[in-house]
């Protein structure tokens, strides 16, 4: 759980059901769900009549007509049954289709909705100072979301305007949203790049089918500590937003992968640590939910008359040297508009490398927030020192100044965005 909870989690026992409750200051909703003991990571039936319940039980306790993304906002909660004859909608049993406890038998949603009408309403009767916490957590998040319901109406419009006359997004024709059951939906993808030298480059060589194209004009905003409302009044944000169709939740998401292209120097980290950050602190589900990537491409091309290799490392590239002897020509790619769209096709195909951003479900992402992205300079300075490697060649026999001051300008520049 990112954070602390906001109120002693409620824990609920019954007959073939058990759950546990809570909530945390971060956006979004986290839920682990169980079959038969079986961690379904895709949820199914029973997590989605415990999300529709756990609304209308807490709004029904209250007596208020509140929106039920208020009251999910920021949840935290795990939900277990046992099911006889437990219907999966894969082979990995990862994703519950069960639509009754037992064939034959109660229907999902009445068996979870009747236990946490009895259950949970007894229990926030019988503790006040968790249900003043959870009234407080549910009322800031009505109140930021009234805030921005103007701002919102203004950013679709200019999202709207931007799609039609704009070149930001290179759409693609299938998406993971798409109502057809086609397996290619999987492979739907949207790279995420800077400047339109790169994006070009990616364009000219995607498949127009499963592969999009979104052109960043600069360095985003460093969006740490900010409220949900920069994603509305940032047109870049706001873009991206509308690209992915995630405003209301994941359940619309369009593509399946989601892969920052940027150049591999200090700019192109720059940017990819301050879009890691934007989604890490608005779109969490989407990290958590493996749907974040890097792209990697060569830094050098070796080649002679007779074979060509494409090197991701330093020692892939002497390892090519090596192969091809003195007739050697390198080539150092500085940045990914370097990369010819014949050469580009290559590196985002069959043989594309994607590295996953990837967090636990358990992470506490706040806390990494915080150190990377926020005002610790110092800290992050020493973090550096610490960890950065320096190639003997480069820095000779004094390598503490050299090293020093790069740690300084990362630390700097790393994070020190344009807020």
């Amino acid at each position: 759980m990112d954070g602390e909870p906001l109120y002693p989690i409620i824990h609920l026992r019954g007959d073939d059901i058990e759950v546990a409750i809570t909530h945390a200051n971060h956006y979004g909703e986290e839920y682990y769900s169980f079959v038969n003991g079986q961690h379904t990571t895709q949820g199914g039936t029973h997590q989605g009549a415990f999300r529709e319940a756990v609304a209308k039980v807490i709004k029904d306790y209250f007596k208020k007509d509140w929106e039920a993304g208020d009251v999910r906002t920021g949840i935290v909660a795990a939900v277990a049954v046992k099911v006889i004859e437990p219907v999966f909608e894969s082979q990995t049993k990862t994703k519950l289709g069960s639509l009754e406890i037992e064939p034959g038998g109660q229907s999902m949603r009445s068996f979870v909705g009747d236990f946490l009408a009895t259950k949970l309403d007894n229990f926030l009767h019988k503790n006040p100072e968790t249900t003043n916490a959870l009234q407080s957590k549910i009322l800031e998040s009505e109140r930021e979301r009234k805030e921005l319901s103007g701002i919102r109406k203004l950013a679709r419009e200019r999202a709207k305007k931007a799609s039609l006359h704009n070149k930001k997004l290179r759409d693609c024709r299938i998406h993971l949203s798409d109502p057809k059951n086609d397996p290619r939906k999987m492979e739907s993808t949207l790279f995420i790049t800077e400047g339109d030298s790169a994006s070009g480059s990616i364009t000219k060589s995607r498949d127009v089918n499963l592969q999009a194209v979104f052109s960043l004009k600069g360095k985003p905003l460093n969006s740490h500590g900010l409220t949900k409302k920069v994603v509305y009044e940032n047109e870049e944000f706001n873009l991206i937003q509308a690209a992915l169709d995630i405003e209301d939740g994941m359940d619309g998401l369009r593509y399946n992968r989601i892969v920052i292209a940027t150049d591999a120097d200090v700019d192109g980290m720059h940017i990819r640590l301050l879009l890691m950050t934007f989604f890490l602190q608005f779109f969490p589900d989407l990290v958590k939910n493996d749907h974040l990537y890097i792209l990697q491409t060569p830094l050098f091309r070796v080649r002679n008359k007779k074979e060509i290799f494409y090197c991701y490392s330093e020692e892939e590239r002497r390892r090519a040297v090596h192969k091809l002897g003195k007739s050697a020509e390198i080539t150092r790619f500085k940045g990914l508009g370097e990369i010819s769209p014949d050469e580009f096709k290559h590196f985002i195909g069959e043989d594309i490398r994607l590295e996953p951003v990837m967090i636990t479900k358990d992470a506490a992402v706040q806390d990494l927030l915080d150190f990377y992205m926020g005002k610790n300079t110092p800290d992050r300075q020493d973090f550096i020192i610490g960890n950065l490697k320096v190639e003997k060649d480069l820095v000779h026999e004094k390598p503490e100044p050299l090293v020093k001051s790069i740690a300084r300008k990362l630390a700097e520049n790393e994070v020190e965005a344009e807020v």
